[in-house]
């Protein structure tokens, strides 16, 4: 049996050859999060240790110079899906200088196939390689790529609602309104545009809580996990899972009752 089928096999990841990093073989990091919990700042930080392009803030700039509109209203509007213009705006998520093509000119705020802009140049950041992609429906747009690892960060609220006032020099109440606002204008984002819930778990590879973990300890986390999907790319779907490596249990575990039992006990009152 080969040095691969045997790790396919028993589960195990394959090692890694001395002075070479599989990491360059990802093309992007998708980072979702809850408003307040420094999600933004994990994936700057993220694409500093990396040296990967970050996406995030500057796309708004951009934005707003294709669409002839200010910054504050581009930034008004991001991931935001009350209006046709705000969808306009969300669905540009990406700076126009790691896109393989231009972006339209003079791009109307009511024109159509905004999704198909979105999905044009987020998948171009992809192609482009090595990015750091903040929310704009990244986890959804990229979820068939095995080259691309998805992160959800979380915190309690009155941890994010602390994080807010300190960082946006808000009072309490002005803090959690924020947060409110914010997470359900990025709830119906994604809701409206791929009837998905940021919330869902199911849609990332990492979930992790700076409730509990330090910004730089969270970084640390993402980026071991990077390496390990980056260590399976080869390995086929049938040697991933849970269940890779794992045999039967020895005998059947404590709270599953042998069928005779099971069948004993709906005869009984």
């Amino acid at each position: 049996m080969s040095t691969l089928e045997n790790q396919q096999s028993t589960g195990e990841v394959p090692p890694v050859p001395r002075g070479q990093s599989l990491v360059d073989h990802m093309s992007a990091v998708t980072i979702s999060r809850e408003y307040g919990s420094g999600g933004g700042e994990v994936a700057r930080r993220l694409a500093e240790r990396l040296g990967w392009h970050l996406v995030d803030h500057e796309v708004v700039v951009d934005v707003a110079r294709a669409l002839n509109v200010s910054e504050q209203d581009a930034e008004a509007h991001d991931e935001h899906i009350d209006t046709l213009a705000a969808r306009i705006l969300s669905s540009l998520g990406v700076v126009s200088s790691i896109v393989p093509a231009p972006l339209p000119v003079g791009l109307a705020m009511d024109q159509p196939g905004h999704d198909e802009a979105r999905r044009m140049v987020v998948e171009g950041a992809v192609k482009t390689g090595h990015a750091v992609i903040v929310g704009r429906g990244g986890q959804v747009l990229l979820a068939g790529r095995p080259d691309v690892l998805h992160v959800r960060i979380i915190a309690p609220i009155e941890q994010r609602i602390d994080y807010v006032m300190r960082r946006e020099g808000l009072d309490r109440a002005a803090a959690q309104r924020r947060i409110e606002t914010k997470e359900r204008d990025r709830a119906n984002f994604l809701i409206s545009e791929h009837r998905k819930n940021p919330a869902d778990a199911r849609l990332y590879d990492l979930v992790a809580s700076t409730g509990v973990l330090h910004l730089n300890s969270v970084v640390d986390l993402v980026m071991l996990a990077l390496d390990r999907k980056a260590r399976v790319l080869e390995m086929p779907a049938e040697a991933l899972g849970p269940g890779a490596g794992v045999g039967a249990y020895p005998e059947p575990p404590g709270d599953i009752r042998p069928a005779s039992d099971a069948e004993a006990g709906d005869g009984e009152a």
